[in-house]
Formats: C-alpha cells, structure tokens, sequence
C-alpha cells in the first residue's frame, strides 16, 4: 500500500468510523428524507405533527407521538425531527409522560445516561442550576457527548416543582445532532440560492 494512500486512509478513517458511531435511533439514517418516519409513525397510528417555522424556511420540524401512551416499543413520549432542505439533521427523543412520578423518571434518566456512556464514552456534565420563580422551582440537568467533531449526543433532565401543591413533575430528553450534515447542506442552498437556517 503506498505511503500516501496509507496516511490518507488514517487520516479520513477515525470521522467516518466516528460518524457510524452516533447514528440516529429508530433505525434513521443521517440524510434521511422525512418518509421513513412518516411510514412508520402511519403504520402504528401516530399522531404527527408538523412544524414549518418562518424564520427559517428550509426547516421542517416533525414531531410524533400518541396521546397519553408511550411511542411502541418504547417508553419514550415522543420524537422530534428536524430536516433541514428534506434531510435529516437532528432527532429528539422525549421521556417522562404525564402520569409518572419526578423520582420515576429521574431514575431512568440516569440510568438511560450511564447506557449512553458506557455505549459511546463518558458524558461530560454541561448544565445543573435550580432556579426559584412564582413558587415554583426549576432543576435543570445535561450532559453531552461529540464523539466525532460535529456529531452531538445530549442528554437533558429537567423537573418542575409546585412550592405550593407540593408536587414534583419531570421529563428529559435525548437528542441526536448532525451539525457536520447540517453545515454541509447550508452551504450548499447558499451556493445554489437557497436558504438557511437562520435566514
């Protein structure tokens, strides 16, 4: 094998390794048009919604799930896509229904937490606050993992307590972020006319 060829495969190899480190859950794929979740959120009968924000108009937010029922196969709440010109670049998984205690779903966070760190490197903490506003107080918990430059894994707990009632609700979410993809894809609808995120 040539010196070049060698030092060039050594160089590309470790991102693209990394890349299929961190791939989107549900059998998604990076790029993915958004049809692959639409056919499987119509085949259990669940509810989507879709979201075509004005400020950026290349963007389409899908978010599916079932009303007061956990997605199939998953204790998850929902799931929320973000296609960028009709490819995938972020996912987000939701946890924590309605009728769950705070202490329930804390549990599976951390737990959720240390199965992402063992599967793909230690999380690094990036967010714990507690703030206090009209009786009620909020937590806040995140941690974070780019096992590959622009490759995001995040992992957020938030709880809410009623000073007043005494009552505690949480929720945390999973979110799988593509910004090697997404920067990608702005730039080309810049080079062809096109919008961006932000624009």
């Amino acid at each position: 094998m040539p010196k070049a060829f060698l030092f060039l495969w050594l160089l590309l190899a470790p991102p693209l390794f990394g890349q299929a480190l961190l791939e989107p859950p549900l059998g998604l794929k990076w790029g993915d048009s958004p049809e692959r979740l639409i056919e499987w959120a119509d085949k259990h009968k669940l509810d989507i919604h879709i979201s075509l924000p004005g400020d950026a108009p290349a963007l389409r937010i899908f978010r599916i799930e079932r009303e007061d029922a956990p997605l199939p196969d998953s204790d998850a709440r929902a799931v929320e896509a973000r296609f960028f010109d009709g490819r995938l670049i972020e996912v987000t998984i939701h946890h924590g229904m309605p009728d769950q205690k705070a202490d329930a779903v804390e549990l599976e966070f951390n737990e959720l937490r240390r199965k992402l760190g063992k599967e793909h490197g230690t999380l690094t903490a990036n967010q714990q606050e507690r703030s206090v506003e009209d009786k009620f107080a909020t937590r806040t918990l995140s941690f974070h993992r780019e096992p590959v430059r622009g490759l995001f894994l995040l992992i957020a707990f938030t709880e809410v307590e009623d000073l007043l009632r005494k009552s505690r609700k949480a929720t945390y979410s999973v979110i799988y972020r593509n910004d090697n993809l997404r920067v990608r894809l702005e730039n080309e609808a810049r080079r062809s006319g096109g919008p961006s995120l932000g624009e």
